[in-house]
């Protein structure tokens, strides 16, 4: 999701939650105040829910601009025929310790 689309979410949305995970963050105040702000403003989400989207969509922002880094190994080939090469950027490693976390906490601990 991009950081733009959030206001129409906002007006428009219910407020679905899925499995989430518990942070405190200490803000500035002049994020608090924008925080406290945007809830004045859309007074059906708090606090919380706003900053989980908030951060939510600068994620997905930054991995769009994460940098392609191309390697030296081909891994495919795309439509026309022209070689894909590996990405030696920070994407693949973002990706993958962002999928084992998540399946570490996805998983229940043992014995519970």
């Amino acid at each position: 999701m991009r950081i733009a689309e959030l206001i129409q979410r906002w007006g428009t949305e219910g407020h679905g939650r899925a499995s989430v995970r518990a942070y405190t963050v200490h803000l500035p105040l002049r994020d608090a105040a924008r925080v406290e702000a945007l809830h004045l403003m859309y007074p059906d989400r708090s606090e919380s829910q706003l900053m989980a989207d908030l951060i939510r969509a600068a994620l997905d922002e930054l991995e769009v601009a994460m940098p392609y880094v191309p390697g030296t190994r081909v891994i495919a080939e795309d439509d026309y025929g022209d070689p894909i090469y590996e990405d030696l950027g920070p994407t693949p490693r973002f990706y993958s310790l962002s999928h084992e976390i998540l399946r570490k906490l996805a998983t229940p601990p043992v014995g519970k």
